[in-house]
């Protein structure tokens, strides 16, 4: 796409957007004449973002925000409204993965899957709701999950947060209809955006990882995350009240709508060809990356589109040399 030139289509406030999917949509945004403001726990993985953005035509401001604290994101909003402009677009990206069997998940990993993943979105929606019923117009996004729809075996934290955001945006589109406020709900499937290189392993960390990993990176099961990217963007500014991203999600969603239990029966036979839990240990989470280095050559080479796409992606903690930033 052409970078965009000339006045601004509005001020997009993307949460979660230093790297992987979030990254892609804040890029797709400046590309259709957005201006941006990004949003990221991590100040230098989030500097290494707004680098990447650069020089798309259009302005990138970059702030600090843990969407898990609602007063800060409170704060953020009305900093951003106050010192750049109105909120015209919100999308709620923020997201943490774990995988591993259900025996192996604390309590901490549901309170920070559901505080990240449905507490955030709900934050951020509050926060910049006010200023567009005033206006009368705005488009408000929340990326949610097919695993928000259908859960799937070894994500249960990640399933639980994110059927309460798929509730939440759908219930908000709802409650919006006729202000000239809309509310979309995001159900992507797998998408190869390298998340499995930071994706958290519990249980067996090393088995975990390969199945999920190629899972993530082979094209017959996962998107290709440039394209999700935009067609995410692209049903958000419309006001579409839903949008399905893969057709493996529509069976999903299809299937479990008609076979509610038999679809909860495949899950659980699909969860015991799963890793079980190690007769030790396996209650410490691992990165993906940690993972990577204990599985063999075969999955490696499963996951290659998945690591091309986390180089790309700003999934990866490395130096980057200046080629690469201005991809």
């Amino acid at each position: 796409m052409q970078h965009a030139t000339g006045p601004s289509r509005g001020l997009a406030l993307v949460m979660g957007a230093s790297r992987g999917l979030g990254l892609l949509i804040a890029r797709e945004l400046l590309d259709r004449g957005h201006d941006v403001v990004i949003t990221a726990r991590g100040e230098e993985e989030l500097g290494a973002a707004a680098h990447r953005l650069e020089g798309r035509g259009r302005q990138v401001h970059a702030r600090v925000c843990d969407v898990r604290d609602r007063a800060a994101v409170d704060a953020l909003v009305e900093e951003v409204e106050s010192g750049i402009g109105p909120v015209d677009v919100l999308i709620s990206v923020a997201g943490i993965i774990e995988v591993g069997p259900a025996e192996a998940m604390t309590p901490e990993s549901f309170d920070d899957a559901i505080d990240t993943m449905t507490r955030g979105p709900i934050h951020a929606a509050l926060a910049v709701l006010p200023g567009m019923r005033r206006r009368g117009r705005g488009r408000i996004g929340t990326v949610t999950s097919i695993g928000g729809m259908v859960s799937p075996p070894h994500l249960l934290p990640y399933a639980t947060a994110k059927f309460g955001a798929v509730g939440f945006s759908d219930g908000l589109a709802a409650a919006l209809s006729g202000t000239g406020v809309t509310a979309t709900t995001v159900v992507p499937g797998l998408m190869r955006t390298g998340s499995h290189q930071r994706a958290r392993f519990s249980g067996d960390a090393g088995a975990e990882y390969a199945w999920f990993g190629p899972a993530a990176s082979m094209p017959l099961l996962s998107m290709d995350a440039d394209r999700a990217a935009r067609r995410i963007v692209r049903a958000v500014l419309s006001g579409r009240p839903m949008v399905v991203l893969t057709p493996l999600a529509w069976v999903g969603i299809r299937v479990r709508g008609l076979a509610p239990a038999t679809t909860t029966r495949v899950m659980g036979w699909t969860g015991r060809l799963l890793p079980g839990v190690p007769s030790r240990g396996g209650r410490h989470a691992v990165e993906g990356r940690d993972a990577a280095s204990t599985v063999g050559a075969v999955v490696r080479r499963l996951t290659t589109l998945g690591d091309k796409a986390a180089r790309r992606n700003n999934e990866l903690r490395e130096v980057l040399s200046p080629q690469v930033l201005r991809e």
